[in-house]
């Protein structure tokens, strides 16, 4: 049944009231008027600490955004996505991604699919595998053990592995390179090429209906790479050399690729939350099944807070909540994701497709016009970089970007001095935001330092900071398996609890198919014969200039 209009809902219109009357209120006196809100403001949840009192909100706040969230059936929502119901309604799916990661009992079944049972098969599968590529038993075809990976997909086939491994790079076995491939440029599976032995390969072929338009152009390029490049490589030889995480047996088998080494998934699998599932045979190729399974570890632990805690208490709630103030009462347009770990550096781009994938939709359920703004932009790099980048207008910019800091207590390294460093840029950039630094304050700085009266006059709005900058803060001990899990379940968590309050599904991607089917065509006409002049002049301009140039 249709939901009603966000913007007509009751706690919707309270929170519009409430708004008014809090918007001018910075955040320095909400500290100043309440020592206790850095208790107030901060949970714990799956190994995560989540901090969020530098939020433009008080506990009044927070009691009208959980009546919204109650208004808007989160809990019921969030019932029936783990019960295995139909909630991507465009597509008649279920969506199960957290059945991917929850142990083998109890079980569960959907439309009488043993879904635990077959779920926990494939990890069983995957685990043998594995073992025997990290354990030198599986060898190449001249008897040479494995030393490389190419993991061949695109979305997130390719971001949710590629993000894990780096992030889990301290668990990567020795003398074990992963590399992954996604762009249809040439140039990206170019450089991995020259770099790897036809002998000592392992390529991981990832794509669900063995159809993916760039990733099978990768995966052909690539076989005939191996045919042409290993010593008296036929093509029986294949089979050593390339896996598949994909449901299409056929288009495996023709490949080359034996279907024994074919990892299955399913349609209620969706691309960016399937790094839990088959598509994550590269993370465990690299880390090891072990810690792989203390990965989904952690994203389950996750999922049981996610359905058990009271809303109050529920990070992922708590955090979407936040997200649906600023976007839609603050009109804050972006989201900046600042991890301070180096090996979280491909995390901003992974929930950029989390969420932007997800959420970036302009029509509700039942196909009516989206009365509010949903999804923000989501952007961002590794601190301290980005300090020395883009902070400059997130402090003193025309618009202001919430920002998400993501630290870890302890290091990965052993290299003195390092950690205490990141950790005190990554607090005194969250403080800064949220105090700023005042007109008084920087005057009486510069007359500290004697400088004359003209001249403090001219620098004085430059060296302002308005402050009032909001931003959480997310605390883990250390960048393990289990935690990188809880991690980036938190965030799908946050993501599904605004999909349900802005009334959007999630979990389809229709946007994403119109320039596929376009590419299709173009492709056709750059490389056959010219069609006629079907598309708008500068469309059919370009297509000529590309015909001239290409060879």
């Amino acid at each position: 049944m249709p939901q009603t209009a966000l913007n007509t809902t009751a706690s919707f219109q309270a929170l519009h009231d409430h708004y008014a009357s809090v918007k001018e209120r910075p955040l320095r006196e909400l500290f100043a008027t309440s020592p206790s809100r850095f208790e107030q403001f901060s949970l714990k949840a799956a190994g995560l600490f989540l901090d969020y009192a530098k939020n433009n909100v008080t506990a009044d706040t927070m009691a009208h955004l959980l009546a919204l969230a109650r208004e808007r059936q989160v809990e019921k929502r969030r019932a029936a996505m783990f019960a295995g119901e139909k909630i991507n309604t465009t597509e008649q799916r279920a969506v199960l991604h957290t059945a991917l990661r929850a142990p083998a009992l109890p079980a569960l079944v959907v439309d009488g699919q043993q879904v635990s049972a077959d779920v926990h098969a494939v990890l069983q599968r995957m685990q043998t595998f594995t073992t025997a590529v990290r354990s030198g038993a599986w060898l190449g075809y001249t008897g040479k053990r494995i030393t490389d990976i190419v993991n061949i997909g695109i979305g997130g086939s390719d971001l949710g592995p590629k993000m894990v491994c780096q992030a889990l790079r301290p668990y990567q076995q020795d003398g074990l390179h992963l590399h992954f491939v996604s762009n249809v440029d040439g140039d990206d599976l170019d450089a991995v090429l020259q770099q790897v032995n036809p002998q000592t390969t392992l390529f991981v072929i990832a794509s669900k209906t063995f159809t993916t338009a760039e990733t099978m152009m990768n995966a052909h390029s690539a076989r005939n790479w191996f045919l042409q490049n290993g010593a008296a490589a036929s093509e029986s030889d294949l089979a050593r050399h390339f896996a598949a995480v994909s449901t299409n047996v056929e288009g495996v088998t023709a490949f080359g690729i034996d279907a024994a080494n074919m990892f299955p998934f399913w349609d209620w699998v969706g691309g960016r939350y399937s790094v839990w599932s088959s598509i994550g045979l590269s993370v465990a190729l690299a880390v090891g099944f072990e810690n792989f399974s203390e990965f989904l570890a952690g994203a389950h632990a996750m999922d049981r807070h996610f359905q058990s805690a009271p809303l109050e208490q529920n990070m992922p709630v708590i955090m979407a909540l936040l997200g649906i103030w600023y976007r839609d009462f603050f009109d804050y347009r972006s989201v900046s994701i600042a991890p301070y770990h180096q090996d979280l550096g491909n995390f901003p781009s992974y929930l950029q497709q989390l969420e932007m994938e997800s959420n970036g939709k302009r029509v509700t359920l039942d196909g009516s016009a989206q009365p509010v703004a949903t999804c923000p932009i989501i952007w961002g790099n590794v601190g301290t970089n980005g300090q020395h980048a883009y902070f400059q207008l997130l402090h003193q910019g025309s618009d202001i970007t919430p920002v998400d800091f993501i630290a870890t207590l302890h290091a990965s390294h052993q290299l003195p001095g390092h950690q205490a460093a990141l950790l005190a840029n990554c607090f005194a950039q969250s403080e800064a935001f949220m105090r700023g630094k005042s007109a008084d304050e920087v005057q009486a700085e510069m007359q500290a330092k004697g400088m004359p009266a003209e001249q403090i006059a001219a620098l004085l709005p430059h060296r302002t900071f308005p402050g009032n900058r909001p931003s959480n803060t997310i605390l883990m001990d250390a960048l393990t398996p289990a935690n990188l899990g809880a991690l980036i379940a938190l965030y799908e968590h946050k993501v599904f609890v605004q999909g349900v309050i802005w009334d959007v599904n999630s979990f389809d991607q229709w946007g994403v198919e119109l320039g596929k089917v376009l590419a299709s065509n173009i492709l056709g006409e750059l490389t056959g014969t010219p069609a006629q002049q079907s598309h708008d002049s500068s469309t059919n301009g370009l297509i000529a200039m590309a015909r001239a140039a290409l060879p």
